[in-house]
């Protein structure tokens, strides 16, 4: 097996277990919900399998909704941020991103802020959305939106940098 896969299954098991036994505990005042789990599909490789990303992230889904007993919306939520995700890194990078050697976890820079930001939000709106189904509580779900992203965020660049290789 090739070791980018091997990587790759290992930050698959070790993000969700983290997300699971850590992250999942973390509720505060009701509205802070970080979600570090999707840092996965952020970091699937650029020039990787885009149907094994959906499959990926399908799996990602659901053994976060058989956790949480959540009924499938980490899973639309995951997909659907595996399908945008093209699209959030021509919107942050340009059109040529897939020949440059595009980096998640090197030095942050606006264009890397505003791909892991955008992922983020589409990801949070999604499964807020799905989570209470009405739009009777449409600031609810736009609060939790809000404050979720900015912690999850934080929590996502703080966990790219510290598992971030050293440079030689």
């Amino acid at each position: 097996m090739n070791s980018a896969i091997l990587f790759n299954i290992a930050r698959f098991i070790l993000l969700l277990v983290a997300q699971v036994l850590i992250f999942n505990n973390f509720n505060f005042l009701g509205y802070i919900n970080p979600y570090p789990y999707i840092l996965f599909i952020l970091l699937y490789p650029v020039n990787g399998n885009k149907y094994g990303l959906l499959a990926a992230s399908f799996l990602l889904g659901i053994t976060m909704d058989l956790f949480c007993n959540s009924g499938g919306v980490h899973t639309a939520a995951c997909v659907l941020l595996a399908y945008f995700r093209p699209s959030l890194f021509r919107f942050s990078f340009g059109l040529s991103y897939e020949y440059q050697t595009v980096r998640i976890n090197d030095i942050l820079t606006p264009e890397r802020f505003s791909f892991i930001f955008l992922a983020v939000v589409i990801h949070h709106l999604t499964l807020f959305v799905l989570e209470v189904f009405t739009f009777d509580y449409i600031w609810n779900i736009i609060l939790r939106t809000l404050i979720s992203t900015v912690f999850t965020t934080i929590i996502c660049i703080l966990i790219i940098y510290l598992i971030k290789p050293s440079k030689r």
